[in-house]
């Protein structure tokens, strides 16, 4: 039987709605919308991209959107100056710094320079501390939507084994975290883990955020289990055509066929990454209004 397709896309829909409905009873209390500041460094095609679809879809959330855009030789001391303005300016409740910046920018102390209270990525250093001690905070965007993507399909996740593949600042660490936070037993494998497919194998919940095109195979999984597959790699166009597909870091097809429930790539945790964006953005804005945000209810 094949396993269920957790459709991320149209979860996103409906967070982003819901977004948007607080961002406009923000604005009818606070007299000005929430702010979300972009900055992007550089000409990177693909960080153009995500950087012209979060404005987008801030625009588009009821909340307002400013996007800076800085030449690839702009130095460390005048990134961080921007960095300083944005922390200080009352219209910006989230500072996004889009990664990667270029080689010869020190990207931690940038992340470190932003206000924890504006960190709607979840990376600084206070906010990577708060999740550890299990306080509220703001956390990177794409563990949280794909911990919502679990919750919504199982329900309460307390004592189930989960399988974090991957080990990342950005993934991996927050993610394993906030499984931890929900009850959950959580293993963190990486590239030096011994007989990986043996460890996955035994997880009720698998999470692959390595990097590296369907790695992880139908055998490698316990019959029945719940697969968030974070990876988005391309893989070499087939001839006559212009660019290879799109596939995550597990064998979807394959997989499909043991998992009990798992997402696609795309369509999956993607879409889920700019919808927490929003969301973060919106919680901060209410926090740094010190109000409480009305419930989402997903």
């Amino acid at each position: 039987m094949a396993a269920i397709r957790i459709d991320g896309k149209a979860f996103a829909a409906r967070l982003r709605e819901q977004v948007g409905e607080r961002a406009a009873q923000f604005s009818d209390a606070t007299g000005r919308k929430a702010g979300l500041a972009v900055v992007l460094v550089g000409e990177d095609p693909a960080s153009q991209v995500y950087v012209r679809s979060k404005g987008k879809a801030t625009v588009a959330a009821n909340m307002a959107s400013f996007e800076h855009r800085l030449s690839a030789d702009t130095s460390q001391q005048e990134l961080e100056a921007l960095v300083d303005q944005l922390n200080a300016d009352p219209a910006v409740d989230g500072i996004l710094v889009q990664l990667p910046l270029p080689d010869h920018l020190d990207e931690q102390a940038v992340v470190d320079r932003i206000n924890p209270a504006k960190d709607v990525d979840g990376l600084t250093p206070v906010s990577t501390g708060r999740l550890a001690l299990g306080l509220n905070g703001l956390v990177p965007c794409t563990p949280l939507g794909s911990l919502m993507l679990l919750k919504d399909q199982l329900g309460d996740l307390s004592g189930l084994d989960a399988v974090v593949i991957g080990r990342s600042i950005l993934v991996g660490k927050p993610m394993a975290q906030l499984l931890l936070d929900a009850n959950a037993t959580v293993t963190i494998a990486h590239s030096r883990t011994r007989d990986l497919a043996e460890v996955v194998k035994r997880a009720d919940i698998v999470v692959a955020a390595v990097g590296r095109a369907e790695m992880v195979k139908a055998e490698w999984l316990k019959e029945g289990a719940t697969v968030i597959d974070v990876g988005i790699n391309r893989l070499p166009p087939e001839p006559g055509a212009d660019k290879g597909r799109l596939v995550g870091d597990v064998a979807y097809d394959e997989a499909s066929e043991v998992a009990g429930a798992i997402t696609p790539v795309p369509g999956g945790v993607g879409p889920m990454t700019i919808a927490v964006l929003l969301r973060n953005t919106l919680v901060a804005a209410y926090q740094n209004e010190g109000l409480d945000m009305p419930e989402l209810t997903l």
